[in-house]
């Protein structure tokens, strides 16, 4: 079902969205809620003019109401996507030339290198770590072990289902953004324990094809599951930021330190793009000139 909104053009390029794109659900709600807020600005300010009349400066002033709100860059620059991606969808529909955009530029920001838990850390973690008797507790630890395994993402776990896993393969099929299907290599191990998992699940389960599943056989929450990977990581490391994309970038991060392939851990982190994966390469870096102070006699 299309999302509707009350301002036509914008069901248009949601629908385009939706069913030409194939976006996610909660991709196509982002750029919904931005250009809902950005609509509603301009009937506000400017009386509901068409958006074909719309100009770069009337899109600056936006933005600037934004700032005055304390709005970050990295969301400044997500509504601006946002707002390029609708005006250039009407140039491809002939309903405009040229495009406000274009005398809109993104604010610069910094990027922020990724926070990752220290190999030893996460050893402890998986190894030494008890984690809850009975249900909750068994897949709570499977899940922490499947995320630093494969580096998948918070979505693309809680939507796995039993048949993406091939346990004689070892490998299990994730659906990432853009519905883009990756396939990942998992250990002889952890396939021998998602095995196990599975055979174990609670009858409350029957007719769940979900991979994890609560104690009453529900789906996992996306709530939830952040709740508990906080307390985990909380016990072992002191990063202010404690979340599952914490384990996806030590995921990331270790296969660099011990020698990955750039490319090869673009396609294990379902990356579109070389420049998202290259931020990994500072912890090399860092690797590097631990191994140097220790190594070289003048260092």
């Amino acid at each position: 079902m299309p999302i509707q909104t009350r301002y036509t053009p914008l069901n248009a390029f949601l629908a385009y969205l939706q069913f030409e794109k194939r976006y996610s659900i909660h991709t196509i709600t982002a750029y919904s809620n931005d250009l809902i807020q950005f609509f509603d600005f301009v009937e506000t300010q400017y009386e509901g003019i068409p958006f074909t009349q719309l100009t770069g400066t009337m899109v600056r002033s936006w933005l600037a109401s934004m700032k005055e709100v304390e709005m970050t860059g990295k969301t400044l620059n997500r509504k601006i996507s946002s707002l390029k991606s609708f005006f250039k969808y009407q140039i491809q529909q002939g309903q405009l030339v040229k495009s406000p955009m274009e005398t809109v530029i993104s604010p610069k920001i910094s990027k922020r290198l990724p926070a990752f838990v220290a190999e030893n850390d996460m050893e402890q973690l998986l190894l030494n770590l008890s984690f809850a008797e009975g249900w909750n507790g068994l897949t709570e630890k499977m899940v922490i072990q499947l995320f630093y395994a494969t580096g998948m993402r918070l979505s693309e776990l809680i939507q796995c289902k039993e048949n993406q896993l091939d346990i004689s393969k070892r490998v299990i099929k994730v659906v990432g953004k853009g519905n883009k299907e990756r396939i990942l290599p998992i250990s002889p191990e952890l396939a021998t324990s998602l095995k196990k998992y599975i055979a174990e699940k609670p009858s409350e389960a029957i007719g769940n094809s979900h991979l994890f599943v609560t104690e009453k056989g529900k789906a996992l929450q996306p709530r939830a599951v952040y709740t508990f990977v906080k307390f985990h990581l909380s016990q072992v490391t002191t990063l202010q930021k404690k979340s599952p994309h914490v384990l996806r970038h030590s995921f990331a991060t270790h296969l660099m330190n011990n020698g990955a392939d750039l490319n090869a851990v673009k396609e294990l982190l379902g990356h579109s793009s070389l420049a998202a994966t290259q931020v990994y390469t500072h912890n090399t870096i860092e690797k590097l000139k631990e191994v140097f102070s220790k190594a070289h006699p003048k260092a």
